[in-house]
């Protein structure tokens, strides 16, 4: 028999799940893009805004960019200012990014994402 362990988030900010066009993050849905801190969500501008992200230089060590139903690259300049903030970049689909994003805050990593919808 395989025993499940329930994660407790204490007061951090999981992603609870997503549907067509929006996220559903420590119990609130939010429409649209999304950026996930451990202590915040809100809507993002998507990939053309990385002001957001960038100030999160100096708080999280790597961002999950989740681009939706399918990997695409992100924007290389954004990419590159993140690297250059010292934000690591992780580029994967919107479901593995936010199921990454759990396990990852569950651990205690400093950890953003932000995540295109999956349409």
């Amino acid at each position: 028999m395989i025993a499940l362990t329930e994660i407790a988030f204490d007061g951090l900010t999981p992603i609870d799940g997503y549907g067509p066009g929006f996220f559903r993050v420590a119990g609130q849905v939010i429409h649209g893009p999304v950026l996930v801190t451990a202590r915040s969500a809100r809507q993002w501008g998507g990939a053309g805004d990385g002001a957001p992200l960038l100030a999160l230089a100096g708080q999280i060590d790597v961002l999950l960019l989740g681009t939706g139903r399918t990997i695409a690259h992100p924007p290389a300049d954004l990419r590159e200012s993140l690297n250059a903030a010292g934000i690591g970049v992780e580029t994967m689909d919107s479901a593995t990014a936010a199921r990454s994003y759990n396990v990852l805050l569950s651990e205690g990593r400093r950890i953003a994402a932000a995540l295109l919808p999956v349409d």
